[in-house]
């Protein structure tokens, strides 16, 4: 289903900014729990109990409901409309960290983060076909790389604000606070957004060809294998391993997040301007590699730990916005939402993966070996993107 436009009462330029600041808001809350969760590691440790290894399981429980309800979301936004869509992710969002806020134990705690993954997987399909529907081609890399840029909008929120907040209110009162955005949120969104149209008739054109979803598929999967990793630990490995606070470990977090706003935004408003967005991913996941490498070294050098993290969100981060760009730039209107979301589900799938493997080994062998094995499949996204550079390169 489309919007109709205009996006707003006031339309143009001021119409599509307001719509852009909702969409990184909406980005934001769908992932927010999985940040909290990274930031609040120490004290859930410390203070509930939990250990090293359920932490990576509760990043498995929410990432693997996502990954496999993705198969089918894309088609629901496709079916019931962005705008309806949209506001359920918040709602639901609300939810789950209501309930995670409430656990009194690990298997209450699991299933909260396990129905988090409800609202990330709508999340992607309904924000891209927001942008298809009322955003002008030349700007929608711009626009996409700022609604990506909401999730590292959370990571900062959840490292610096929510985890200042928790000194005080403690982790549960964190939590409960962003439940609370969330629903203002929604309420934003009713306003904002013209009811969703009914299906309409759209011209013929051609469908995004599977292969080429299929390996930003498995790009997606080795990336958020790694990403989900660093989220999910690197404030624990600043406080075990390097001797920070529980603050002051959660700004590492903060960090990530704040060059991955910047990342996401300069490497998306790029790959719009290019004929072939792919052609950015291999590098990206290139200088990713590189960025898990120094966070392996800081155990030596402890300062690279921090530039270690700034180069996590300026090039693995980024990686997963262009490959949205690329989506929104190749896909059909009428089936965005479908590709959208299994594009998604591999990356939602390397989420699920990937702490739980860093987790293991970090419990057998070290923080070292874990950050050897983000670097390498930082590496292996990096070979398998590119492929997709070398046929863009042959065509020109």
């Amino acid at each position: 289903m489309r919007l109709k436009r205009p996006v707003s009462p006031a339309g143009g330029a001021a119409g599509e900014r307001r719509v852009t600041v909702l969409l990184t808001m909406v980005m934001g809350v769908s992932m927010l729990q999985l940040f909290l969760i990274g930031a609040l590691g120490p004290r859930l440790v410390g203070e509930a109990g939990i250990s090293r290894t359920v932490i990576g399981l509760t990043t498995t429980a929410g990432f693997g409901v996502a990954a496999l309800l993705s198969l089918t979301a894309g088609r629901w936004v496709d079916r019931l409309g962005a705008r309806r869509c949209l506001v359920a992710v918040l709602l639901l969002a609300a939810v789950a960290l209501t309930l995670i806020g409430s656990a009194s134990g690990t298997f209450v705690l699991l299933a909260a983060v396990a129905l988090s993954g409800l609202p990330q997987a709508l999340a992607n399909p309904a924000t891209n076909k927001i942008i298809l529907a009322v955003v002008e081609p030349a700007r929608r890399g711009a626009v996409t790389g700022w609604k990506q840029s909401g999730v590292q909008l959370g990571a900062f929120a959840a490292g610096l604000p929510l985890a200042a907040l928790a000194v005080w209110t403690g982790w549960r009162g964190a939590v409960w606070t962003a439940a609370a955005i969330a629903v203002l949120i929604a309420c934003w969104a009713l306003r904002a957004l013209p009811p969703d149209s009914a299906p309409a008739t759209a011209p013929p054109s051609a469908d995004m060809p599977r292969a080429r979803v299929g390996r930003l598929a498995l790009f997606s999967f080795l990336l958020g294998c790694g990403i989900a990793a660093v989220n999910t630990y690197l404030a624990l490995f600043g406080a075990e391993r390097l001797g920070l606070g529980p603050v002051v470990a959660a700004w590492l977090i903060a960090t990530l997040g704040i060059t991955g706003v910047v990342g996401r935004v300069g490497w998306s408003r790029r790959a719009g301007g290019l004929g072939q967005a792919e052609v950015l991913l291999a590098p990206l996941a290139a200088g990713a590699c590189g960025a898990a490498l120094l966070l392996g070294a800081a155990s030596w050098a402890p300062f690279l730990v921090w530039v270690g993290a700034a180069a996590v969100g300026a090039f693995a981060v980024a990686g997963n916005a262009v490959t949205m760009v690329s989506v929104i730039k190749r896909a059909n209107p009428r089936t965005a939402g479908r590709d959208s979301a299994l594009v998604s589900a591999g990356f939602f799938a390397g989420f699920a993966a990937g702490p739980p493997a860093f987790g293991i080994l970090v419990e057998l062998t070290g923080y070292g070996p874990g950050w050897v094995l983000v670097a390498a499949e930082f590496a292996a996204a990096a070979a398998v993107a590119a492929p997709l550079r070398l046929r863009t390169g042959a065509r020109r």
